[in-house]
């Protein structure tokens, strides 16, 4: 019976110690820890992103950007699925990232000693640094020579650069402060390509990726130190930084690698047109027959339907765009499937069309409660940006009191604004960051050249 009193005490020892703590406990960084195993083992790679023109954004419907694209690349080399969570701001990113809400920061986060002490920065080392954006015609080539000269930016570290600059030099730099929510850092690029202001700054990397929507800029002229920035994971994934960093010292001159960079740093993204093919015989293409029968099926003019094929690929059905739409209509591979065209029939001129007209319909569905002289103005904005972010502009218009059902001057402003942080992390926005003016000016292109086709052309 001792024996047996002993035994229980003994057991209700090893209970009352592991109670304490004086068993095994995985410690908080033991818990956290999910390196390169757990995540083969998990089958998914979760990567921590910002919304940005070259990072990660939505268009038509599908994921895109650089950092996008290479964290995709990075994960299939590792046999798993890509999981994007994307945060507020670069401080966010950094807390989720030590919290476990993800594995690897997919977006070139700057090299500090504050976070060097904290994390492992691993894969392709970015390097960054700061640029006059000017016209191509005699453009400055030496800082001095931005003595006198008027420079237009944004609040914050442009601003603050150009501040400090100008004590380098002495003084003399005309530097404007442009305060308003409603211009944003790229909006003043494009004021530069279009003659209304003369200088503005940017980083490097988003005054290449304007460059192909502006041709004639100037981002020669560098007025900062090289910046380096990379991806980055918490200290206790070793195995994960290592496979980053082999990846991206094998892959860098690989296809793909290749693909992505020229999709967004160097394809033009500007469709060349041209005049209407007949004005004397009323002829506006040679698939003027092709629009007419399907342009019926949905209640359109027939001239409209030009107009849209006219904006998207200037009528020729063998044009891909830099994000990969293809054909006449310029549908996107996952929506031209959906929509039933046959694969490998993209390039053919009836089936672009049969398949665009058939997105119209179903997108002109979702705005059946927006009166119809209006819906066009939604529907033809939704075919070029993807519906997410229209309806995010509605609800950006409602919430700041303008009308969600009247395109000009109220939707198509929040539409513009998604370029802006303070506007595309608004919690009723779902689809993030958004480059609206191009949306913004294909909507009005196309209505206003049907207009013009209306007074040449017959019906």
């Amino acid at each position: 019976m001792a024996f047996g009193i002993r035994c229980i005490f003994s057991l209700w020892l090893c209970f009352f110690l592991m109670a304490c703590g004086g068993g095994h406990r995985s410690s908080p960084k033991e818990e956290l820890a999910h390196d390169l195993t757990q995540i083969k083992d998990s089958g998914q790679l979760v990567a921590l992103t910002l919304y940005s023109s070259t990072s990660y954004f939505m268009y038509r419907g599908q994921d895109m950007g650089f950092q996008y694209e290479l964290s995709e690349q990075f994960a299939q080399s590792l046999g798993v699925k890509l999981i994007i969570k994307v945060a507020k701001n670069t401080r966010e990113l950094i807390r989720m990232l030590r919290a476990g809400e993800g594995d690897l920061i997919a977006y070139p986060l700057p090299v500090t000693k504050e976070w060097k002490d904290s994390l492992t920065y691993c894969g392709e080392s970015f390097i960054t640094h700061q640029v006059i954006v000017q016209r191509n015609r005699n453009p400055l080539t030496d800082v001095t020579q931005l003595v006198g000269k008027d420079i237009y930016v944004k609040p914050g570290k442009y601003y603050d650069r150009l501040v400090n600059l100008d004590k380098e030099l002495g003084g003399g730099l005309r530097i404007h402060l442009v305060r308003g929510d409603s211009i944003t850092h790229e909006d003043l690029i494009a004021q530069v390509a279009r003659g209304e202001i003369p200088y503005t700054v940017s980083d490097n990397d988003i005054a290449r990726l304007n460059r192909t929507y502006f041709p004639n800029l100037n981002i020669g002229l560098s007025i900062s130190f090289d910046q380096r920035s990379s991806w980055a994971v918490r200290q206790d994934c070793p195995q994960l930084a290592q496979a980053a960093d082999e990846w991206h010292q094998a892959n860098t001159l690989s296809p793909r690698y290749e693909a992505s960079n020229k999709r967004y740093f160097e394809i033009s993204k500007a469709t060349p047109h041209t005049p209407i093919l007949s004005l004397r015989q009323g002829i506006i293409s040679h698939y003027d027959s092709l629009f007419k029968k399907y342009a019926h099926e949905i209640g359109w003019d027939w001239r409209l339907l030009a107009s849209l094929a006219y904006t998207e690929s200037n009528f020729d059905t063998t044009a891909v765009s830099w994000a990969g739409a293809r054909g006449l209509m310029q549908l996107m591979p996952r929506t031209a499937q959906a929509m039933g065209v046959p694969p490998g029939k993209e390039q053919n001129p009836e089936e672009s069309i049969k398949a665009a007209t058939k997105y119209i319909a179903l997108t002109a569905r979702s705005f059946q409660s927006i009166p119809e002289a209006e819906r066009i103005y939604f529907v033809l904005a939704s075919y070029n940006s993807g519906i997410g972010h229209v309806l995010d502009a509605m609800a950006l218009a409602e919430k700041y009191g303008r009308d969600p059902s009247v395109w000009k001057d109220n939707v198509e402003k929040y539409l513009l604004l998604k370029s802006n942080e303070e506007y595309y992390t608004d919690p009723v926005c779902k689809n993030g960051y958004f480059r609206g003016v191009e949306t913004y000016n294909f909507v009005r292109d196309i209505t206003s050249r049907y207009e013009e086709y209306r007074k040449k052309i017959r019906e």
